[in-house]
């Protein structure tokens, strides 16, 4: 074969990987709304996550409800250019990433699992 046809053929083969790579990635694991119900329940509880857009462990745990994040309270702690806490965060005392706020004074920093925030929450974790 000629030399330009093995590099239409790399080229084809790269912008699959790299398709695959991108939709892999962008892809959640859980995006079947398998946690409707449970993210609503946070919500209708007054459970709410405070975190910031740059937080690896606040993309952890919106990436672990998959499309039904879109049913949990979320607050966004950090101003635009990630230098500073918005007076909403600093008014509520949040002093770390993320933080999930139970209402009463309860709240838990960190990555918090399902089944600790079923158990704080009294929301049931139907899988």
């Amino acid at each position: 074969m000629k030399k330009s046809v093995w590099i239409i053929i790399g080229i084809i083969v790269l912008a699959g990987v790299a398709g695959a790579f991108y939709w892999k990635n962008n892809t959640s694991v859980n995006n079947d709304g398998k946690y409707d119900s449970f993210a609503q329940c946070l919500t209708e509880k007054g459970v709410k996550m405070y975190g910031a857009w740059w937080c690896s462990h606040c993309q952890n745990q919106k990436k672990a409800f998959g499309s039904s994040w879109k049913y949990a309270t979320y607050v966004e702690c950090s101003t635009p250019d990630g230098n500073s806490q918005l007076p909403v965060c600093k008014d509520a005392g949040i002093e770390g990433y993320p933080t999930w706020d139970f209402g009463g004074g309860v709240r838990l920093s960190g990555e918090v699992s399902f089944d600790e925030l079923s158990q704080r929450s009294g929301c049931p974790l139907l899988s």
